[in-house]
């Protein structure tokens, strides 16, 4: 049974189960530093986590802009879950629920890897590239 369950801030079980994701796959799959990983912005974030047979296998959060967008952040799909279009429909209930709550635009910052997925979904890079955590990025953006 597959299930989305979303909360705010980090005092719930939702946020302690994207930890979790976070961890197995940027800690310890991409050797991202914890400290680096979790940060300043964790209280002010909203999670989404997709749960299949109630343990959850993708995460993502975002954080409001300050000129009405949202920050996608921290997209994570378990190893053993992948090629399942998680991570995929991890992101369409995200910019659903923007949407459904007039957010203007939604921007992320992926791995250069990732942007072909991204671009799938409707962002299109947009500034430099940059290096976040020893990792290529570019910042991509969709408008609602």
């Amino acid at each position: 049974m597959k299930e989305i369950k979303h909360s705010r801030g980090a005092d719930s079980d939702i946020y302690q189960d994207s930890l979790k994701i976070r961890k197995a796959v940027f800690v310890k799959e991409q050797h991202v530093p914890q400290n680096l990983e979790i940060d300043d912005s964790e209280n002010k974030c909203t999670y989404f986590n997709i749960y299949l047979d109630n343990q959850a296998v993708a995460t993502a959060r975002f954080s409001p802009t300050e000129d009405n967008g949202v920050h996608i952040q921290r997209v994570a799909v378990l190893k053993d879950f992948r090629q399942q279009h998680l991570g995929s429909e991890l992101i369409e209930i995200i910019i659903k629920y923007a949407r459904e709550h007039n957010y203007s635009y939604a921007i992320l910052g992926a791995q250069d890897h990732a942007q072909a997925f991204y671009k799938k979904l409707g962002f299109e890079v947009v500034g430099e590239q940059y290096t976040e955590v020893g990792i290529l990025h570019h910042d991509m953006k969709l408008k609602l």
